[in-house]
């Protein structure tokens, strides 16, 4: 990230979390990680990450709520379908193939989750194998940074949703249906190991033959991606396979991992070592009546390494000075300490001249090439004369070791040659043609490398480009999954709400009294079937109506007072008998009933009518 873009108080939040809560994102891109912390300060309604970590000191269970937004939990059974298929059927028979008949398999799925990955590699590995020999030899580590994921995950228990990418024959046979959740066979479960590793901090799980971690290093910088990366490289065993998410590639880390197949991501561990470690090696792997011969061996060709009369330096693969003889160390003046250094550390990797490229030229065309007339100005003023050869190191079957590269001093031919120059004009002139020549390749050949290097950082940026918008793409998934779980809520909350209207309704519709609900300002709320039939006018035409205002057979005006004593709180309870007409215009004496209507909270809302016909009884005749 640019130094410009840095915000020091979102750092000093970061580092805060590191030193509070043992949590270490340093190493995860600065914009996916900032939107989410933005995403989780916005919901608690804070202004600045300052005040935000003043927050997370006074409330210390706002960091779960922070870790759950900052670690998204994206997954899924048989995630991208077509990349498990080809791991079923073309990895996986590969990795048993490559076994004997008793050796166990070690598979890891860092990055976990809610282990709904780890479920998927147990499947496989048990339709390969069947299942008294999986729960024999295989070993599933499942790891995450996430606690509360990993809980979730040691049940192995998912509801119907997050089981949809799972054939209907994988349901019935690896899961058992319990309180309409589907729980993972528990005989099966007991072959995987569920634990906590951080990926940037923790050791790596070892001799791992399948290592499965999707989508998770597109969260990281190409330095902590870099890092996490060298620890799958040696959690695999030789040959191990690697299996990434669809927004990975490993660009920049060809010589680590081989691309098995680069549209699916799946990738295979390249075995690395340097020169003397492999003599080394192939010493102690003798049996006891030759090893001593072998390591007589080994020594002597160290002392007739050390004794050459050129000066030269070994250089493995990765770029580390191996060897150097007596003459090398003397000439370049190399220390004990600089034998195992990275070459490009040391000066004579650029001066008297530029070695790296050269030995990619080596690596790539697999032949020697020599450097002549290499200039080199001494100290005291004087010129040396160099004649640099690099030379790959091969072993018997054409694996790269590393490259030699000898020095010999030609500063006494060189002054041969100018002697030569000098009586012979016109071998200098065709001299200087050929280098001026040589100049010109040169050149052209470093103007090719600067394009090829512009190609490939116009590359990586591409490839950084697609990691941000996966990495947007989880988070508007994980969005989208809150969102159903609130919507859900809401609609099982309506569904109660119509019950209860349903229930009112038919409690209002059951009652043989018409009722009347005023709010404070006596505007009608309620207006039952019964109060319809009484007085003529339907809910519709009354709902929200000043109550004082109606006209109709009943003579509201005598109702006031008793009403405001309810609205006020003054009476409990008034009863009226007026003289009123029904709808029919017939005359008749009404009873209305005036109480207090009261919320949840004992607090007063308005008031309730209860009005009711008061049947005269008829005289009787004598």
């Amino acid at each position: 990230m640019d130094q410009l873009d840095i915000d020091p108080t979102f750092e000093s939040l970061i580092q805060y979390l590191k030193h509070s809560r043992g949590i270490d994102f340093t190493g995860y891109k600065r914009s996916s990680l900032m939107r989410r912390v933005n995403k989780r300060i916005q919901t608690v309604g804070i202004e600045s990450y300052i005040e935000y970590q003043d927050y997370l000191e006074v409330h210390p269970e706002e960091f779960v709520h922070l870790f759950n937004t900052l670690l998204i939990n994206v997954t899924g059974f048989f995630r991208d379908r077509s990349a498990w298929d080809y791991i079923a059927s073309e990895s996986v028979p590969k990795i048993i193939a490559d076994k004997d008949g008793y050796e166990n398999f070690r598979l890891w799925s860092a990055g976990c989750a809610s282990g709904e990955e780890a479920y998927t590699l147990a499947i496989i590995m048990a339709e390969a194998l069947g299942f008294e020999q999986f729960r024999e030899r295989v070993k599933i580590f499942a790891t995450d940074i996430d606690e509360e994921a990993l809980n979730q995950a040691r049940l192995g228990a998912y509801c119907s949703k997050e089981v949809t990418g799972l054939p209907e024959e994988y349901l019935k046979k690896y899961f058992d249906l319990i309180d309409n959740r589907y729980v993972f066979r528990k005989d099966l479960r007991r072959s995987i190991i569920f634990g906590r590793n951080n990926l940037v901090q923790d050791a790596p799980i070892s001799r791992i033959d399948l290592l499965t971690c999707r989508n998770a290093l597109m969260y990281f910088n190409a330095e902590t991606q870099a890092k996490i990366l060298t620890r799958f490289h040696f959690a695999l065993n030789s040959g191990g396979i690697l299996f990434l998410g669809k927004a990975e590639t490993l660009l920049t880390h060809n010589h680590s991992f081989a691309p098995v197949d680069l549209k699916r991501r799946i990738f295979t561990q390249v075995q690395k070592g340097n020169l003397r470690d492999r003599l080394l090696l192939l010493a102690q792997a003798e049996t006891p009546d030759t090893s001593n011969f072998r390591s007589n061996q080994v020594r002597m060709r160290e002392a007739a390494f050390d004794a050459g009369i050129s000066a030269q330096v070994v250089v493995d693969t990765n770029g580390t000075v191996v060897l150097a003889n007596e003459r090398a160390r003397k000439l370049f003046d190399l220390k004990a300490k600089d034998i195992g250094r990275p070459l490009q550390d040391l000066e004579f990797s650029y001066r008297p001249v530029e070695l790296r490229s050269r030995i990619a030229q080596v690596y790539s065309e697999r032949r020697s090439i020599i450097l002549k007339d290499i200039e080199w100005l001494q100290p005291n003023g004087a010129m040396h004369y160099l004649e640099v050869e690099i030379t790959p190191l091969l072993n018997g079957t054409g694996v790269l070791l590393g490259t030699s590269i000898s020095f010999s001093d030609i500063s006494r031919t060189k002054q041969l040659q100018e002697a030569l120059q000098q009586a012979n004009q016109e071998l200098e002139m065709a001299y200087e043609e050929l280098q001026s020549t040589n100049e010109e390749l040169e050149t052209t050949n470093e103007e090719l490398q600067s394009t090829v290097e512009e190609l490939e950082t116009t590359n990586e940026e591409l490839q950084s480009t697609n990691e941000e918008l996966e990495t947007m793409n989880e988070e508007l998934q994980s969005t989208n999954e809150e969102l159903q779980t609130i919507n859900d809520e809401l609609r099982h909350r309506s569904d109660e709400l119509n019950q209860v209207n349903g229930f009112l309704e038919s409690i209002l519709t059951s009652l043989r009294s018409a009722v009347v609900v005023l709010n404070r300002d006596l505007l009608i709320q309620i207006w039952n079937d019964k109060a319809e039939d009484l007085w003529g006018l339907r809910f519709n035409e009354v709902q929200g109506e000043h109550f004082l205002n109606l006209d109709i057979g009943l003579p509201v005006g005598q109702l006031r007072q008793p009403i405001r004593d309810c609205v006020n709180g003054e009476a409990q309870l008034s009863e009226i008998i007026l003289d009123a007409t029904n709808r029919r215009g017939r005359m008749m004496q009404c009873k209305v009933i005036c109480t207090p209507l009261l919320n949840g909270q004992k607090q007063l809302e308005g008031a309730i009518l209860l009005m009711e016909a008061i049947v005269q009884e008829e005289p009787v005749q004598q």
